[in-house]
């Protein structure tokens, strides 16, 4: 007979596969950094390059290669690079992270707190988007979460053996996106362990042996890089895991003050924030009283008295998140590896609410039942041609229409009626839970299934409806029926020195055919350009001549400028 663990385990492995995989590849890329990475790996198949390949005309890859290792794997069994193969390692991350976090915790605090942990870290804004995107970021937080699993299992044995893979994770973190994967896992366990009484020098030895042992194959992949990037290579390197650091890069990168991280991290965790923020309404709150010394030894105490699981679950968040409000370069994602942590400390508190303050439960529920009814409602106004386009004015007018042509429009097949009817259900169940016994355990399994409903319907109906009227696909496929091979360049007037960019999306379309005209100046061609550049090119290059193919119409997803075709040639050819 089933265990009641290993029943938990399976239907968490099928929610995720439900949450992630059903409707990975229905939006096409849309945003520039997705074929941005794509184009990585598929710059690696067609030119057989593992090592250190050049997409984009001229472009080494900013960061080490696992990702784009695991898309092309993906891509070659799939038969080619394509949205779905692109996302797959964010995916299959994100679903190992989600079933060993279940594991680490089940273990160690029961089944029912794990289970609720896991959903809650599928079902959050942050991870969940990070987990279908084609970006590195979700496979180093995967990656990082599973070598703190490890490690704390190996502190557990008292640092006896090796934990081969707790190496191999930490390893895989330094291969996707340099040394921070493995310094990090590191520093936490060791002072989680120094602060239950281990010896520092047997730390400090057991720890650095395992970060020289984790460096073993980056180091292969490194110096294979070197051999074939030189200097340029090393400057690279230095800028992406030293200069950011400082705050000394060549060019400004997602730079924000530290509070920037506390705004994403509330955001990011929405919309549990709003469980949070509700029942600070329904606490009982005690007078403050005493000195500052009497509050610094009862937290120490705390300390002290706390389990060693909860312990180190807060040491991940803490330390985590202060090491990144050091570097100027701030973004969400960076704070993916403390979500899981967060989530069992979110899993906690949902029970100690459905227990002493069910009516938060409630509360919250009714809320997200209410927004889940709102989408359907509107999306069935729209589909009855109730909302007039006349609603919408000012620039991007004409892309809002279109997104809501995109919803009108849109076929609704078998699978649309199902997701439509899984949202429903949802709703359904919540309000039956809603009649039974207050301190019911279902109650907040219920507010999560509508929660994970409107999360597939978004994935698989509403949002690709909407998000691919922003692709550039539609561009590169009109650009392809006229140049279906050979090479086309693209004129950019806002160049930043160290990080240039691109027509990223249209690049990956073309099959990364697309090369920046300012380092190779071809005497004829084919030419893209935003609008108004033109006038810059024919500036800069008098000596060419231009001839407009088409308009597109269309504001590209990259840089939001329209994009033009034309044809160019050195005068005398």
């Amino acid at each position: 007979m089933m265990k009641k663990q290993d029943k938990y385990a399976w239907l968490l492995a099928i929610l995720c596969v439900a949450s992630l995989f059903l409707f990975l590849g229905e939006a096409l890329f849309n945003t520039r950094g997705e074929p941005r990475e794509a184009v990585v790996a598929l710059s690696m198949l067609q030119d057989g390059n593992w090592v250190l390949p050049v997409n984009n005309g001229v472009d080494m890859a900013y960061k080490p290669p696992l990702f784009h290792w695991c898309i092309a794997l993906f891509s070659t069994i799939a038969g080619g690079v394509s949205e779905y193969t692109s996302r797959m390692p964010s995916a299959v991350a994100l679903a190992l992270m989600v079933l060993a976090g279940y594991g680490f915790y089940a273990r160690r605090r029961g089944t029912e707190l794990a289970f609720l942990m896991g959903l809650i870290t599928l079902t959050n804004f942050e991870v969940h988007r990070a987990g279908t995107n084609c970006r590195v970021d979700m496979l180093l937080a995967a990656l990082m979460v599973m070598a703190l699993y490890q490690l704390y299992r190996w502190g557990e044995k008292g640092l006896k053996g090796v934990p081969w893979l707790g190496i191999l994770c930490l390893s895989g973190a330094f291969l996707t996106k340099g040394p921070v994967g493995m310094v990090l896992p590191c520093l936490v366990t060791a002072v989680f362990l120094w602060i239950r009484g281990m010896h520092f020098g047997r730390i400090f030895l057991s720890f650095l042996g395992i970060g020289l042992a984790s460096c073993v194959l980056p180091l292969v992949w490194y110096v294979a890089a070197y051999q074939q990037g030189g200097e340029e290579f090393l400057q690279l390197v230095l800028e992406e895991n030293v200069l950011r650091l400082l705050g000394k890069m060549s060019y400004s990168s997602h730079e924000n003050p530290a509070y920037y991280n506390v705004i994403t991290v509330v955001a990011g965790y929405a919309p549990y924030t709003l469980l949070v923020l509700l029942s600070l309404f329904f606490l009982k709150y005690h007078k403050v009283s005493g000195k500052l010394s009497g509050w610094w030894n009862r937290f120490c105490t705390y300390i002290r008295e706390m389990d060693d699981v909860r312990l180190f679950s807060l040491l991940s968040i803490v330390l985590i998140f202060v090491f990144y409000c050091i570097p100027k370069s701030k973004r969400s994602v960076y704070l993916l590896p403390i979500y899981p942590f967060l989530a069992y400390f979110l899993a906690e508190y949902l029970l100690y609410l459905n227990r002493n303050r069910t009516q938060v439960v409630k509360i919250f529920g009714s809320v997200m039942a209410g927004l889940s009814s709102l989408l359907l409602l509107v999306f069935f106004a729209l589909r009855m041609g109730w909302v007039p386009d006349t609603i919408f004015s000012g620039r991007h007018a004409a892309q809002n229409v279109a997104f809501l042509h995109a919803l009108e429009e849109l076929p609704l097949g078998l699978v649309s009626w199902v997701l439509l009817a899984a949202m429903i259900a949802a709703i359904g169940w919540f309000f039956s839970s809603l009649k039974k016994d207050v301190s019911a355990s279902g109650l907040p399994y219920s507010v999560i299934g509508v929660i994970f409903t409107v999360f597939l319907g978004l994935d698989g109906l509403f949002q690709p409806a909407v998000l691919n009227v922003k692709s550039d696909k539609p561009v590169a496929e009109r650009i392809e029926g006229i140049v279906p091979e050979g090479k086309i360049y693209s004129y950019r007037t806002d160049i930043t020195p160290g990080n240039r960019m691109h027509p990223f999306t249209i690049n990956f379309y073309l099959g990364d055919r697309v090369m920046p005209f300012d380092v190779f100046e071809p005497e004829k061609g084919f030419l893209i350009v935003g609008n108004s550049e033109i006038e810059d090119f024919e500036r800069t290059y008098p000596d060419y001549q231009v001839e407009e193919i088409f308009d597109s119409g269309h504001r590209s997803c990259d840089d939001h400028k329209i994009l033009h075709f034309y044809r160019f040639w050195k005068h005398g050819e």
